[in-house]
């Protein structure tokens, strides 16, 4: 009792956080980004930094060049260039004040005439004023010239490493969350699996002796027939849940069923089982006949979980409609309307999460069911389609149309 208890409730419960767990694996992305992106940032606003003070230095070694007069100290004049020709990343272009550019760190191509090289400075002159760096201004005494400058190739690196490594991080964060949902299906597989072939299993001993009892209570004249009639549909019915779970432990067969008549029968069954308050109304727009490739047992089972919660959510009184009818896609549509409660929005997209059920005493797997047999079995689809609070809801299961066969 207690393992069963444990082994069912606790994947149950795991999958409830789902959501949690996702919105807590998207934050611990965002924040790592967001640490790499300021960090980055700092070190990009230091070496920013530095390349200016080097810039400002070339700048003075220049005006200091150009201003001094011949008995200036060379020693200072050649500790600059020293440090100068250290700046070997940075491009740099020089306009004096008649507008002439020079250029240091641009690969300048072989030109024939001055012109044609004044020419393309100029054009790198424009990429690097859309760098938004301010450029440096030389008081030559007689005029004024100006040092503009780019960023370096390493800066330029840097500047875009926080946006590689938050499309790194994105990247492993999606290949995580497709890993996680990998081995969450496939843990959710093997418990439905597990369970249902146990509760085939379980199930097949007791039914096998009731079955032999029927058969004894049936040659006792003593013993009222309609009695035994009864035990022996409720055996029946045991049976077809046994077959149920048999088929959703392993690959179902599937077989074309006319589908009104599958739908009609099943409805008759029910119509006895639930309030007398409740009116089931079916209609069909498919053609006579109409076929469909399902498995019988399977397919009651999702007719029977959205029905029978259509019957809770009208507290026992009000009309459940089915419409059959051919869909977009060459598809089978079959809506189940009911006239109860409704869904609130916010609940909207947990009606198929496994554990979720607004009754007290559900273990909210009716509809998680529903969608992996038709989706997974049958290759349709089963969605909400329609809901109003206080007004009811709509589910529609969509089939595949079977094509005849040449």
């Amino acid at each position: 009792m207690f393992k069963g208890k444990f082994y069912i409730t606790l994947p149950l419960a795991f999958y409830n956080r789902d959501t949690w767990l996702k919105v807590a694996f998207i934050l611990v992305s965002i924040l790592m980004a967001s640490f790499s992106w300021y960090f980055t940032d700092r070190l990009v606003s230091k070496l920013e930094e530095r390349e200016k003070q080097q810039i400002e230095l070339y700048a003075e070694t220049i005006r200091y060049v150009m201003t001094s007069d011949e008995n200036a100290d060379i020693n200072f004049f050649f500790e600059r260039i020293k440090k100068i020709n250290e700046n070997n990343t940075i491009p740099v272009i020089w306009k004096d004040g008649s507008g002439h550019l020079n250029s240091n760190n641009i690969e300048i191509p072989n030109f024939n005439n001055t012109e044609d090289r004044q020419k393309f400075l100029k054009g790198k002159l424009d990429e690097i004023i859309l760098e938004n760096n301010k450029p440096i201004e030389m008081d030559m005494g007689f005029q004024k010239e100006y040092i503009y400058y780019g960023n370096s190739n390493l800066l330029k690196l840097l500047r875009y490493y926080p946006l590689s490594q938050l499309v790194v991080v994105l990247i492993l964060g999606f290949l995580g969350y497709i890993f996680f949902s990998y081995s969450r299906r496939a843990e959710q597989n093997r418990v439905w699996v597990g369970l249902a072939k146990e509760t085939a299993h379980q199930l097949g001993t007791p039914l096998s002796s009731l079955t032999a009892w029927i058969e004894i209570l049936k040659e006792n004249p003593n013993v009222n027939p309609e009695i035994v009639e009864e035990l022996a549909k409720d055996v029946q019915r045991l049976d077809t849940i046994t077959t149920r779970f048999s088929n959703i432990g392993s690959t179902p067969i599937l077989k074309k069923e006319p589908l009104e008549d599958l739908i009609h029968g099943f409805i008759n069954y029910l119509k006895i089982r639930i309030s007398s308050k409740v009116t089931i109304d079916i209609q069909s727009h498919l053609p006579p006949n109409q076929q469909v490739n399902v498995n019988k047992y399977l397919f009651e089972w999702v007719i029977e979980n959205i029905c029978k919660n259509a019957v809770d959510a009208m507290s026992g009184a009000g009309l459940i409609s089915i419409r059959l009818k051919e869909g977009k896609n060459n598809t089978i549509t079959i809506d189940i309307e009911d006239t109860g409660k409704g869904i609130l929005p916010k609940n909207t997209s947990k009606v198929f999460a496994p554990g979720f059920s607004t009754k007290k005493r559900g273990w909210g797997l009716g509809l998680t069911l529903a969608k992996r047999i038709v989706e997974n079995y049958h290759l349709g689809k089963l969605q909400l389609k329609w809901t109003e609070v206080n007004k009811g809801s709509t589910f529609r299961i969509t089939l595949p149309n079977p094509t005849e066969e040449v």
